[in-house]
């Protein structure tokens, strides 16, 4: 395993486009630049995640791109019969949710016309997260504070790089004036590629990583615990001597109960706060989980897995799951939103659905039966847009790479609400 390589960002390509900020992942990577077009290869960077989606994303072609049952329609047909359709669900779920901060926006206010339930595709480690705040609360850092000022990393369960490679270069490991002195891994292999001057600790411990965070915060908090600890107490001892600490996780690999993880280690930080500076950064919220995450939160005061009805709101963070409604019968139709990646598409359900996506995933679902498909925009490559990035209230624009003449998501939902309006 290992991340992109770690290059400067010169442009080597006068001909490329500039300062592109890529989408694809929830670091927001900026100071790309993309051949014309949002062609491979990248000036600035080898990112795999990257190359990956803008390869997938290949233009559309001639003919108006939607579905209605695996048959090719006009967009307006589709619309007209998606309007319809969900006209006559009682119950339906709004899920995928891969959109920017304006289609986040539409989206809800669809929901709350329409009485769903809204989850995303990655609701179950996002909620991991939520969880825990909701319980807890946290300190965090921005990628900007690692980077100046953390002098000690712990990668707790997770490499970093697997999901996202431009991690350790966005943090400036290995930098010339970086502050990073030490880098630890706990209950996880290093990636290959590190960079020199910055000396890696593997601490394998127990083999249970959870009872490992748990003891680790019981030594920070200077409990006295019987010996031996896998070297448990000397990481707690580093980070009680370190002046600024970093913890860093991510939902998706820690598990079911990665709540109690991550719950585990804002306690440790909270604890190192007494007397020194530590906080946590957790990876995650890529495909727009963050931005619908967080929209809907200062729309409603809840996050997802939230049902919008004209009784109130429902928060059921393990109720409304998608895997679970699906597989109980629970709703009777799924409108899914995959702005970002062609791959992600609707899962297999016998209830009716109506899928916005890019152009690409027009192929897989030409075969699949009932259904609308609507090809819609993707923020920051043929659309504008706002996100959230990884590291909680960073903003960041994206500007697209060309014009494909694609409406965007929010649009695309606002022409479903004007027709919902006039359906009997």
């Amino acid at each position: 395993m290992s991340f992109a390589k770690l290059r400067p960002m010169t442009l080597s390509n006068p001909t490329a486009t500039p300062d592109w900020t890529c989408p694809f992942c929830s670091l927001l990577c900026e100071n790309f630049h993309p051949a014309p077009g949002g062609a491979a290869p990248i000036d600035g960077s080898d990112c795999p995640r990257a190359l990956a989606a803008l390869a997938a994303h290949t233009r559309p072609g001639p003919g108006p791109g939607a579905l209605i049952d695996g048959q090719p329609a006009s967009i307006d047909a589709a619309l007209d019969e998606a309007a319809r359709r969900l006209a006559g669900w009682r119950q339906p779920l709004f899920g995928g949710l891969g959109t920017d901060i304006t289609g986040a926006r539409a989206l809800y206010r669809l929901a709350a016309r329409t009485q769903a339930i809204c989850d995303h595709a990655d609701g179950a480690t996002l909620m991991q997260g939520v969880r825990a705040v909701q319980d807890r609360g946290q300190y965090i850092a921005t990628i900007a504070e690692v980077r100046v000022r953390a002098e000690l990393i712990v990668c707790v369960g997770t490499p970093a790089v697997a999901r996202y490679p431009e991690f350790f270069r966005r943090i400036g490991l290995g930098e010339a004036g970086s502050p990073c002195r030490e880098l630890v891994f706990v209950g996880v292999a290093p990636p290959e590629g590190l960079p020199a001057g910055v000396a890696v600790r593997t601490l394998a411990g127990s083999g249970d990583l959870a009872e490992d965070v748990r003891q680790l915060a019981a030594r920070v908090d200077r409990q006295r615990l019987p010996a031996p600890d896998g070297g448990l107490a000397a990481l707690a001892q580093r980070l009680l001597d370190s002046p600024y600490a970093v913890l860093v996780w991510e939902a998706a690999p820690l598990g079911p109960e990665a709540a109690l993880v991550i719950e585990a280690l804002n306690r440790i930080v909270g604890t190192l706060n007494r007397k020194t500076r530590a906080a946590t950064f957790g990876l995650g919220g890529s495909d727009g989980a963050f931005s619908v995450n967080q929209t809907f939160t200062w729309l409603s005061g809840l996050p997802l897995r939230t049902r919008v009805s004209a009784a109130g709101l429902q928060h059921e963070p393990r109720c409304f799951d998608t895997a679970r409604l699906l597989a109980d019968g629970s709703v009777d139709g799924l409108l899914w939103i995959s702005s970002f990646s062609v791959d992600r598409l609707p899962p297999p359900a016998a209830v009716p659905r109506i899928v916005l996506g890019p152009p690409g995933m027009r192929a897989a679902l030409q075969g699949a039966g009932e259904g609308v498909f609507l090809p819609v925009a993707t923020p920051g490559l043929n659309a504008g847009g706002h996100l959230f990035r990884t590291d909680g209230p960073v903003v960041l624009q994206v500007v697209p790479l060309r014009d494909d003449g694609l409406p965007g998501v929010a649009d695309v939902l606002a022409r479903l609400g004007e027709r919902l309006g006039a359906t009997p």
